[in-house]
C-alpha cells in the first residue's frame, strides 16, 4: 500500500504528537492560585489579577545583528574599503573585539549563537539539509539548551527575529509543521524572514511571517528594506503597547551571502575603486588595520591562497569583470549598513539607544569560497568549465547585481576581504574561516568609547555576555525542562578592562572534517581533503600569541605540543558530539518529510512548501495529477509550480493547451505542450509524467483524462536543491518558470487537489551552501 502524505492530517496529529513527545510545554505556566476573595456581589469581592512576569525596571534593550559571509578585512570598521558608517559609529562609541571567532559556516554559528553552546552540542554540526541520525548532526536543537529568546521572554522581554534562520529541521518545514523548532517555537514572539536555506533572492524574497508564507507583493523592494521596515514596525508597536517593557531584537541579514544583488545607485558608488585589484586591496587594508589597531603592528600580508592568480597577470576583460563583482559586493554591504542604520536611528529617536546593548557579529564565518575562481553571474550548471563560466560571465557583466542575476564574487576577492588571514569560509582549521569582527555597543555599560579588546572570544560567548550584562542568571529550568549548562564564556569582564586576561581558553572547531583546537594561544588544525582518510590529514601548529595569522607552521619543530593539542581535540570532540566526522562523501538521504512517501496530496490555498524540504528535493521520477474543473476554453493558469526563472518546473494551461516547462537553471528551458485538441470543459484529470533516465535526461508525457496528448524529452535535468522559490498550488509567484506568462498566472478554473506520485528514491544530490 502506498504511503500518502496529506498536510491537513499531519497538522492535527503529527504536530501534536511531536510536541507531546518532546515534553515541550509551549511556554505556558499553570494558572496561579487566586489571591483575592470572592463575595456574593462585586462590592463584597476583593478582586485580584495574576501578576505578569516583568523585567527589572530600567532593564536594557538588546539588539543582536548577524551579518553573513564577511571576511575580517571587508568593512571600514575593521580597516576594509567598504564604507559602513552605521557600524563605524557603533564601534567608535563602543568596542571592537579583534579576537572573536565563529564556527566557519552559517547554521552551526547560528545554533551556537542562539543557545550559548557549541555547534555539535546544539546538534547543528553542519546543516539541517545534511542532518544524520547522531546527536551532533541531527539538527534537532535540544529544548534542554534554551535559546536567548526563550530566556529573555521568560524574564519579561518582548522578542523579535528578522531575516535568516536556517536551523529548523527539514522534516518540520512543511505547512503542517511541527512548528516548535521554527523561530516562534523557540522563544521569538514575532518572526519575519526565511526559515530555511542559506540564502535568499534579495529582489524576489520568499518570506514568512511567523509560520505563514507572506504573499508575494511584486513591488521590487529589496530584502534589506523589508526586514528593516518590519523591525521598526515591531519596535514601534511594542513601545506603543508597553513603553516600559524591554525588547530583544535579532536581525540576521542575508548580506553578504550570495546572491549579491543591490540597486545600481549603491554599486555605482564604488566605480573604479577596485580597479587596482585584489593584491593592492590586501596591502592597503592591512595598512588601515594596523593604523586602527585591530591587527598587530608586525602583521604582514600572507601568501595568496592556492589557485588565486596575481592581479597583474590577468587580462583586461577579466579585470573589468572582477572589479564589477567587487563593486557590487561593496555596494551590497554599504546598503545593508544603511538599512541597519535606519533601525538604529529609530531606537535613538525613541530615546532608547542609550539603554540598549547592541552586539554585531560581522559575519557568521569568513568570506565565501563558493564563487569559483572566476566568479558567477548566474547558475550556468555544474558541468561547466572555468573557461566557459568566465566567457558567460563576461557576456552577462551588465546583469551583475540585478534581479536577473545570482551573483557571487570570485575567490580572489574572498581572499582579499579576509586579509590578514588565509583560507576562507568552511575552513574550520583556519582563522580565515573562523575569525570575524565583533562590535559591542552599550553606552550605559562601557566607559571607553572606541576601545580595542583583544580577549579571545567565540560566538557561544554572546549569550552569556548578554545575560551577565542584564543581571539574568542562566535558568536551571526553562519551559518546564531542566537546562544543560551554558558552554560559552561571558565577555562582560573585558568591557571595562582592556588588559584583562582571556577567560575563554579552549575552543574546538570542525566543519566537514576540517578541524582545529585552540588552547591558551596555541592552535593545531587540519584542512581535510574531501574523500581522504581522516587519519591521513596533515596537521599544522601555530603559536597565535606570536603569529596571529598563521604564517609559521611549528608542527615539525614542536611535535610534543602538536601531540598534546591533538589529544585535546579528541577529548573535546567526544565531549561535544563532534564524532563521527563526515565530509559529504558518505551515503546520505536528504531528511525531508517526504522521504518515505510515495504520494503527496496538495490543496489550493495551502502555504508554499520550501523547496529544499519539498517532495521534489529528492531527485525521483514523478507524476503531477491535477483534479480540476475547467469552466471553458478561456480557462488558464498554473496548476502547480516549483521554483522560478532560475530553475524549476511549471504545469499550466495557456492558449487552450496543457503545458509543462522544465527549467534546468543554466538558461535551458524545456517546453512540452498538448496537441491542438481543445481541452474539455467540466471536471477533468490533467497529468504530467516526468521520468528520469540514467543519462541525466528524461521524458515528459502529458495526459488529459488518461489519454496521452503530448510528449517531449529533457536533454538535461537538474539536481538543484537550493531554488529560492518553493512549491505552490494554483499559481507561480516571485519569478515565472515559464517565459510565456507573468506571475502569478493564477488558475481561473477550480482545483480540487493536486497529487504528486513519486517513484522510489533514485538519488539525493547535495551541494550544501
Amino acid at each position: 500500500m502506498k504511503k500518502i502524505y496529506r498536510p491537513w492530517t499531519q497538522l492535527s496529529l503529527g504536530a501534536l504528537a511531536v510536541l507531546a513527545a518532546s515534553g515541550v510545554q509551549a511556554q505556558y505556566a499553570p494558572t496561579p492560585a487566586y489571591q483575592g476573595k470572592i463575595g456574593k456581589t462585586v462590592a463584597e469581592t476583593q478582586q485580584s489579577w495574576p501578576e505578569k512576569k516583568k523585567a527589572a525596571k530600567g532593564s536594557p534593550n538588546v539588539v543582536w545583528i548577524l551579518l553573513d559571509d564577511i571576511g575580517y578585512g571587508a568593512i571600514s570598521t575593521f580597516g576594509g574599503l567598504i564604507n559602513t558608517p552605521t557600524l563605524d559609529s557603533l564601534a567608535n562609541n563602543g568596542l571592537r573585539y579583534t579576537n572573536f571567532h565563529t564556527t566557519a559556516i552559517c547554521a552551526p554559528t547560528r545554533a551556537s549563537l542562539l543557545t550559548g553552546r557549541n555547534q555539535h552540542s546544539a546538534h547543528m554540526g553542519l546543516f539541517p539539509e545534511t542532518a544524520i541520525g547522531t546527536p551532533g548532526y541531527d539538527a534537532l536543537i535540544p529544548f534542554e539548551k534554551g535559546t536567548i529568546a526563550e530566556i529573555l521572554k521568560d524574564n519579561g522581554y518582548n522578542t523579535f527575529a528578522l531575516g535568516k534562520w536556517h536551523i529548523t529541521p527539514l522534516a518540520d518545514l512543511t505547512p503542517a509543521g511541527p512548528f516548535n523548532r521554527w523561530p516562534t517555537g523557540r522563544g521569538f514572539e514575532q518572526f519575519y524572514g526565511f526559515p530555511s536555506r542559506g540564502s535568499i533572492d534579495q529582489w524576489h524574497p520568499e518570506l514568512w511571517e511567523g509560520t505563514h508564507r507572506e504573499p508575494d507583493r511584486q513591488d521590487g523592494r529589496h530584502f534589506n528594506e523589508l526586514i528593516a521596515d518590519r523591525a521598526i514596525s515591531y519596535l514601534a508597536g511594542q513601545k506603543s503597547g508597553n513603553p516600559d517593557k524591554p525588547f530583544f531584537l535579532y536581525v540576521a541579514t542575508g548580506a553578504g551571502h550570495a546572491p549579491h544583488q543591490v540597486a545600481k545607485q549603491w554599486s555605482d558608488k564604488y566605480k573604479g575603486k577596485f580597479d587596482a585589484g585584489w593584491d593592492a586591496y590586501r596591502e592597503q587594508v592591512l595598512a588601515n588595520q594596523i593604523k586602527l589597531g585591530v591587527v598587530p603592528k608586525t602583521a604582514k600580508v600572507p601568501p595568496r591562497n592556492p589557485g588565486v592568480k596575481e592581479w597583474n597577470a590577468l587580462g583586461a576583460e577579466e579585470k573589468k569583470l572582477y572589479a564589477r563583482f567587487m563593486e557590487t559586493y561593496a555596494g551590497f554591504l554599504e546598503y545593508t549598513d544603511y538599512e541597519i542604520g535606519r533601525v538604529i536611528n529609530h531606537i535613538r529617536e525613541t530615546g532608547e539607544l542609550d539603554n540598549t546593548i547592541v552586539i554585531v557579529s560581522v559575519g557568521d564565518n569568513g568570506a565565501s569560497k563558493e564563487g569559483t575562481f572566476v566568479g558567477t553571474v548566474n547558475n550556468f550548471g555544474s558541468g561547466i568549465s572555468e573557461e566557459e563560466r568566465l566567457k558567460k560571465n563576461i557576456e552577462q557583466i551588465d546583469l551583475i547585481g540585478t534581479e536577473f542575476s545570482k551573483v557571487n564574487y570570485p575567490l580572489g576577492w574572498a581572499a582579499a576581504t579576509n586579509v590578514p588571514f588565509r583560507h576562507w569560509k568552511q575552513d574550520a582549521n583556519s582563522e580565515g574561516g573562523t575569525h570575524n569582527p565583533l562590535i559591542v555597543f552599550y553606552p550605559k555599560g562601557i566607559k571607553e568609547k572606541g576601545g580595542i579588546r583583544n580577549q579571545y572570544g567565540h560566538v557561544s560567548d554572546i549569550l552569556p555576555t548578554t545575560l551577565e550584562l542584564l543581571s539574568i542568571k542562566a535558568p536551571v529550568v526553562l519551559n518546564g525542562i531542566k537546562q544543560d549548562p551554558i558552554e560559552g564564556t561571558s565577555l562582560a569582564y573585558s568591557l571595562n578592562d582592556a588588559g584583562a586576561k582571556s577567560r575563554h581558553t579552549v575552543q574546538y572547531y570542525e566543519i566537514r572534517g576540517s578541524r582545529s583546537i585552540y588552547k591558551d594561544g596555541w592552535k593545531a588544525g587540519s584542512l581535510h581533503v574531501k574523500g581522504q582518510d581522516f587519519e591521513k590529514d596533515q596537521w599544522e601548529l601555530y603559536n597565535l600569541n606570536e603569529d596571529f595569522n598563521e604564517t609559521n607552521d611549528l608542527a615539525t619543530a614542536n611535535p610534543a605540543k602538536l601531540k598534546e593539542l591533538k589529544a585535546l581535540f579528541d577529548s573535546e570532540a567526544l565531549k561535544y558530539n563532534v564524532y563521527p566526522l563526515k565530509d559529504g562523501t558518505e551515503p546520505f538521504t536528504l531528511p525531508t518529510a517526504y522521504n518515505n512517501v510515495d504520494k503527496v496530496v496538495l490543496y489550493p490555498g495551502q502555504s508554499t512548501i520550501i523547496d529544499v524540504a519539498s517532495p521534489f528535493a529528492l531527485k525521483r521520477s514523478f507524476s503531477i495529477v491535477a483534479d480540476a474543473v475547467l469552466s471553458g476554453v478561456e480557462t488558464e493558469g498554473v496548476l502547480l509550480s516549483r521554483g522560478g526563472a532560475a530553475g524549476g518546473l511549471s504545469f499550466f494551461i495557456q492558449n487552450q493547451k496543457l503545458q509543462f516547462v522544465y527549467a534546468v537553471g543554466d538558461g535551458n528551458k524545456y517546453v512540452v505542450s498538448s496537441s491542438n485538441a481543445t481541452l474539455p470543459a467540466g471536471k477533468v484529470e490533467l497529468k504530467a509524467s516526468v521520468q528520469y533516465d540514467q543519462n541525466g535526461g528524461g521524458v515528459v508525457s502529458l495526459y488529459v483524462n488518461h489519454a496521452k496528448v503530448g510528449e517531449g524529452t529533457l536533454a538535461k535535468t537538474s539536481d538543484a536543491l537550493y531554488l529560492h522559490e518553493g512549491v505552490n498550488v494554483g499559481f507561480d509567484d516571485l519569478t515565472p518558470v515559464g517565459d510565456t506568462y507573468k506571475v502569478p498566472f493564477g488558475f481561473t478554473g477550480k482545483i480540487n487537489k493536486v497529487t504528486i506520485d513519486l517513484a522510489p528514491a533514485q538519488q539525493a544530490s547535495l551541494g550544501a551552501k
